[in-house]
């Protein structure tokens, strides 16, 4: 009789590593090091491949592609969405400006699509911190609006958007888990959901694991990384008890390395983060 897989059994985890921990390295490289230090997922910042996601051609989207795919990895999707853009905002009370962040979320979703990526991860905090003249709540309400605006595009292409959480220390909107759930609910669609991220979770005074069990429901992705800037099991954080976490709710997206911090390099980085996540899974 086949056995019946329960959510507390092993499963395979599936590593990925962001493209702009490898800088201005040549693309061939930079993929040869990730998949040799054991990585099967390429995750994308829009501004490493251009300065114009409008005048980035179907050419050069099948280019890159193909390019990750024969390097053995496979791109999952897309982070730092409004990263190094002008002219975008998620909770500005500006119409006119959330339409237009609408519509490039839109182009950056068929981005997403044709590199054969299914998830966008919002974070981007400079683009949207609300001012003192802006209550929370009006800044929910004006992101909720921004977001279910690109629901559409989002069931077309079969991409979801992933909302980050993020410290304080970024700045003051969704800070928590709790806010991210609360605006995920006001947009109330499948296609958007929720990510989890080490760092940002470590800010909480709920313990990182708890906040993944509170929150496997609606879990989409997660980025392995540690409040020091650097790699997973780079710093103070114990990874363990984070990846038992994973494990219990039975979580099987991907697992993504994100640092802040390059000086040690994109080898090493990609090195040390991959043996720790093993590690603390051993």
């Amino acid at each position: 009789m086949e056995k019946t897989a329960t959510r507390t059994e092993t499963l395979p985890v599936k590593y990925a590593i962001c493209n702009e921990t490898f800088g201005e390295m040549p693309l061939d490289q930079a993929l040869q090091i990730a998949r040799q230090a054991g990585y099967t997922g390429w995750e994308v910042a829009p501004f490493m491949l251009t300065d114009d996601v409008t005048q980035f051609t179907a050419d050069q989207r099948a280019a890159y592609r193909d390019a990750v795919a024969v390097a053995g990895l496979e791109i999952i999707g897309l982070h730092w969405l409004l990263a190094k853009t002008e002219g975008f905002h998620l909770t500005t009370l500006d119409e006119a400006v959330r339409r237009k962040t609408s519509d490039y979320f839109c182009e950056l979703a068929r981005l997403c699509r044709d590199l054969g990526g299914d998830v966008m991860v919002l974070g981007s905090p400079q683009q949207r911190n609300f001012p003192p003249s802006q209550t929370e709540e009006q800044a929910m309400d004006a992101a909720a609006d921004c977001l279910r605006a690109v629901v559409p595009t989002l069931n077309e292409c079969g991409v979801r958007i992933a909302i980050e959480p993020l410290g304080r220390g970024e700045g003051n909107f969704l800070n928590t888990a709790a806010a991210g759930r609360d605006l995920m609910n006001r947009i109330d669609s499948p296609q958007v959901g929720l990510h989890l991220d080490v760092k940002a979770m470590s800010d909480e005074p709920t313990p990182v694991p708890q906040i993944i069990r509170d929150n496997a429901d609606v879990m989409m992705h997660f980025h392995a990384n540690d409040p020091n800037l650097l790699g997973p099991g780079m710093g103070d954080v114990d990874f363990r008890p984070i990846f038992e976490a994973v494990k219990e709710v039975g979580y099987v997206g991907w697992t993504s390395v994100e640092v802040f911090d390059y000086s040690l390099g994109a080898e090493a980085i990609a090195r040390q983060s991959m043996a720790n996540m093993i590690a603390a899974q051993s």
